[in-house]
């Protein structure tokens, strides 16, 4: 038995009652066949990796017929409601689980997400580089430099640990002007994201403004730019304008270089807007330097670079990870 067909089996014995039997019996390439309570009763099962709405589209579109559940690491809201459309049983490795198979019918919650350590390998430095690399930057010293700000050590630094996680291949070539490869912008993509959420933590502000949520931040906006302030929205905000897609626009956030709350209250003085706790306008320090650098305008407002767009979407729920998925389809179609 493979690692994969072997994570499926544990996931399964994990969620089901205590003594059911689980046998794998064949496989169809990633597909596993076990029998799960009674011999010659049978279930297909396949894992789809980390468990996002991407990975069961992909499973769903891969094995149109005879798949019977998915396991993943977590699967995310959007990925088990769709597990759920398309009539699939889904597991985690959270313990989460909703299943019916042959008379056995499970649901569960699992535990929650872990906090993640703060000090770990994905330093803002190697989030922006990764960030800049989506958007086209040379995966080079100079080249990650001259987009994103960074000293040619930081660029250094970030681009090797981008290499020693197997994101990025170096060539044998040496230097500040060394080139390396993405090896694959799916997986790129999908753990930058998740990097680039759990350094999110910061001073945020939350400020009153009513009317056309879009239309009121143009307003507050205008003020911003002709006092030089660099601001670029994000979230729901900025799909809405960047990949229009069926999704009600709630809560504005924006992106501001103020790095303080003290500075953020300030703003808000300045800009003729009140702190409030039900407040739909969010403001908050940009995450990067490369975020800071790599906006753009789309509609008439300043937005924030697709792929810091697509990680904060893809965590505002079911809605939210569609767009996401849209929007990387709009703007990542190699």
């Amino acid at each position: 038995m493979d690692a994969k067909s072997e994570r499926i089996e544990r996931a399964l014995r994990a969620v089901l009652p205590m003594g059911t039997a689980v046998v794998a019996t064949s496989s169809r390439g990633e597909l596993v066949n076990f029998e799960i309570g009674v011999p010659g009763v049978g279930a297909d099962g396949a894992w789809i990796g980390d468990g996002w709405l991407s990975d069961v589209r992909r499973a769903v579109n891969r094995w149109p017929d005879g798949l019977d559940f998915v396991t993943a690491r977590r699967l995310s809201p959007g990925a088990r409601a769709a597990a759920s459309e398309a009539g699939l049983g889904w597991i985690d490795e959270s313990g989460a689980a909703e299943l019916s198979l042959h008379g056995v019918t499970v649901s569960r919650s699992g535990q929650p997400e872990p906090k993640r350590d703060p000090v770990m390998r994905w330093t803002r430095s190697v989030v922006g580089t990764a960030e800049a690399l989506l958007l086209g930057a040379r995966p080079t010293v100079a080249g990650v430099g001259e987009v994103t700000g960074l000293s040619a050590g930081a660029a250094t630094r970030a681009l090797s640990t981008l290499t020693e996680l197997g994101l990025l291949e170096a060539t044998a070539k040496r230097g500040r002007n060394s080139a390396r490869e993405i090896v694959d912008r799916n997986r790129l993509l999908r753990e930058y994201a998740t990097a680039a959420t759990a350094l999110a933590a910061g001073p945020t502000l939350r400020v009153g403004v009513v009317g056309d949520l879009v239309n009121e931040l143009a307003n507050v906006a205008r003020r911003w730019d002709t006092e030089g302030l660099a601001w670029a929205a994000t979230g729901s905000a900025a799909a809405a304008v960047m990949a229009p897609y069926l999704f009600q626009v709630t809560t504005l956030d924006v992106f501001v270089d103020v790095s303080t709350p003290a500075g953020l209250h300030a703003l808000a003085e300045s800009s003729g807007v009140r702190p409030t706790d039900a407040g739909r306008l969010v403001l908050r320090p940009f995450p990067t330097s490369a975020t800071f650098r790599l906006g753009s305008i789309a509609g008439g407002i300043r937005v924030a670079p697709w792929p810091r767009v697509y990680a904060d979407l893809r965590i505002s729920g079911v809605r939210g990870e569609e767009a996401a998925e849209h929007l990387r389809e709009v703007f990542d179609r190699d």
